[in-house]
């Protein structure tokens, strides 16, 4: 049986940020695609600073300064409700968690951009051109990889979570938007815990030629999990518990496998049954 080797942590790395600084971000960037960032006065304390990822973050701080590029996240979820609704009721609790993992994400150094549903058209055969399309397109084309954030509605996904996949082609023509990136899954649920949209998510991310983690998150009673809009953090924060160590769990995995595939996406997109033999000689 093959021994289990832990990597060795380095405490410099513990507890370091990576995010990309104010000052280096592109401000119409930040303001359109990181709706999850807070004030520093608040990630200097909340719980995701706390966390202890000296492994991950080595493995990031050493990618980053042996490529120069940070890894490139699309992070999608599946709601409508309201942005800045105070209400439990009309609260995005898979907005909300998604807002979570990009924190974890963006602590880790990655370029992290969520994209909003909202005005997406249902997915047809004619608007191809239009501008939410596009953006969708343009920023899976972009990414290293997705991560999927869906409630659990009727035992499936949403159809608004669906309907961005669905706009998502496998090749426009030499450019294929998904194949060979990885990819993160997690959920929500106004019932008891579930894994049926997480399962699910994870074969349409077959379907789209994805690498999908081992891991995966599922929120059961959402509702109940989350802080008040008004709260101390100046967000609907998720609450200590269990779920704060799988929510971790995926985001780390989803670095590490990242950082280690990125630099074969080109093999990967390399098929037999799309390239010409190559001559005897």
């Amino acid at each position: 049986m093959r021994a289990v080797i832990r990597p060795q942590r380095h405490a410099q790395f513990a507890y370091r940020q990576l995010s990309i600084p104010p000052s280096l971000d592109d401000p119409a960037l930040r303001s359109r695609y990181r709706p999850f960032l807070l004030p520093n006065n608040i990630t200097k304390h909340d719980w995701i600073s706390r966390l202890e990822l000296a492994t991950v973050t080595e493995m990031a701080y050493n990618d980053l300064k042996l490529t120069g590029e940070r890894i490139k996240v699309l992070v999608l979820y599946g709601s409508l409700r309201s942005r800045n609704g105070k209400l439990t009721l009309l609260r995005s609790y898979s907005r909300l968690l998604a807002f979570e993992i990009s924190l974890i994400l963006w602590r880790l150094g990655c370029d992290v951009r969520i994209y909003d549903p909202k005005d997406l058209p249902m997915k047809d055969d004619e608007q191809h051109s239009h501008p939410k399309v596009q953006e969708l397109r343009e920023l899976s084309r972009w990414s290293d990889g997705h991560f999927w954030v869906s409630p659990e509605q009727h035992g499936n996904m949403t159809a608004v979570f669906k309907n961005q996949i669905d706009w998502i082609p496998l090749s426009t023509g030499s450019v294929r938007p998904t194949q060979g990136r990885t990819l993160g899954l997690a959920m929500v649920s106004g019932g008891s815990q579930s894994f049926n949209t997480v399962n699910n998510l994870r074969v349409l991310g077959r379907w789209m030629r994805m690498f999908t983690i081992p891991n995966q998150s599922s929120v059961p009673k959402a509702y109940s999990l989350f802080t008040d809009q008004d709260a101390d953090e100046d967000s609907s924060r998720l609450m200590p518990g269990g779920n704060w160590d799988r929510l971790v769990d995926c985001a780390e995995e989803f670095v590490k496998y990242t950082m280690i595939m990125r630099p074969h996406f080109a093999f990967f997109n390399d098929r037999f049954s799309e390239r010409e033999a190559l001559p005897k000689v």
